[in-house]
């Protein structure tokens, strides 16, 4: 019997063997966010190189990648291959073209990038400005009473993360000029510390992947969650992000991601029909599982790799593709 990691790998292979057998209509789409150069205690869930290297490495030894508009095109057809799999990013950072690109190339891997383009050039999402004003901040503590958190202590990085973790929550659902007026408070609150503003891709990174043969899809402007904004907004923010896109890189840009993603708690089908009617060949949701024949083009589920073993990652995509329904 094999033990540690090596058998976990082991086992790992042998269910993805598996799933092929049971499963060559099934399409896994893998979702990232970030890829740091090295680990962040406050990004405890983000991707960092030397793992993202070792995960891509076993990714490319056991699936059929394809970018998420050529899986959708494949599939359209009949003609999906066993152990389909699509590598996606969103949002649109700057560490997407700087670390992950290099290590897609270098195991012969293609992505699809969603990229907001409000945020382009010197821009910062607005979680990534609670983050940083939480990291830089020199105040022990922040009276967030009129958020509904009370005074929150800052002493300890574990005290940070957790007033990061709050203030997102309690934010991320106001319309955009309150969320921007929130983090604007949040920041003075915490004496205005200096932000970064290297964030985000620049629009010549953005033009690199698209040379370098990734896929580039839609994420809105400025990321909000749809179903808060009057319709009109909405549909302006996807057209919008998409155009800007085209423009930047020359070429059509057919899918979308759905900002935070939950259907029927940050968008619901008043936005999936607003995909389809703009000429969209597919849209992604952060729901957890495998897309199947079945699944509805315009909310195909992802799979979040949470896990820290390279075999335990394995094992439970190969689970989620045996599991899934036809």
């Amino acid at each position: 019997m094999r033990s540690g990691r090596f058998g976990s790998l082991h086992a790992a292979r042998w269910l993805m063997a598996a799933s092929a057998a049971v499963a060559s209509e099934r399409l896994s789409v893998l979702i990232f966010h970030r890829v740091l150069p090295e680990p962040d205690p406050l990004l405890p869930g983000e991707m960092h190189a030397a793992r993202f290297d070792v995960l891509m490495s076993h990714v490319a030894h056991s699936f059929q990648v394809l970018t998420l508009g050529e899986a959708l095109i494949a599939r359209d057809a009949g003609r999906l291959p066993a152990r389909a799999l699509a590598i996606t990013f969103d949002d649109g950072y700057a560490d997407n073209a700087e670390i992950a690109l290099p290590i897609l190339q270098r195991h012969g891997l293609k992505a699809t990038f969603f990229i907001a383009t409000g945020f382009l050039d010197g821009g910062r999402m607005f979680n990534d400005s609670v983050i940083e004003i939480f990291r830089r901040t020199a105040v022990q503590h922040i009276d967030l009473a009129e958020f509904g958190l009370g005074i929150l202590p800052l002493a300890t990085l574990q005290q940070r993360s957790a007033a990061v973790d709050a203030t997102l929550r309690a934010i991320k659902y106001l319309d955009l000029p309150d969320r921007d007026a929130a983090v604007a408070r949040v920041h003075e609150l915490a004496d205005h510390p200096a932000l970064p503003n290297g964030l985000m891709m620049r629009s010549e990174q953005v033009r690199q992947l698209s040379l370098a043969g990734m896929e580039i899809g839609g994420h809105t402007v400025r990321h909000p969650i749809l179903r808060v904004l009057p319709d009109a907004l909405a549909e302006a923010e996807i057209a919008d992000g998409r155009a800007a896109l085209q423009a930047l890189t020359g070429s059509p840009v057919d899918v979308f991601a759905y900002p935070n993603g939950l259907p029927g708690q940050d968008y619901d089908e008043r936005h999936v029909a607003m995909v389809r009617r703009l000429g969209f060949r597919g849209a992604v949701s952060t729901v957890t599982g495998t897309a199947t024949n079945g699944c509805d083009a315009f909310q195909l589920p992802r799979f979040t790799p949470w896990d820290r073993t390279p075999g335990r990652w394995m094992g439970r995509l190969a689970l989620e593709r045996i599991r899934a329904r036809a």
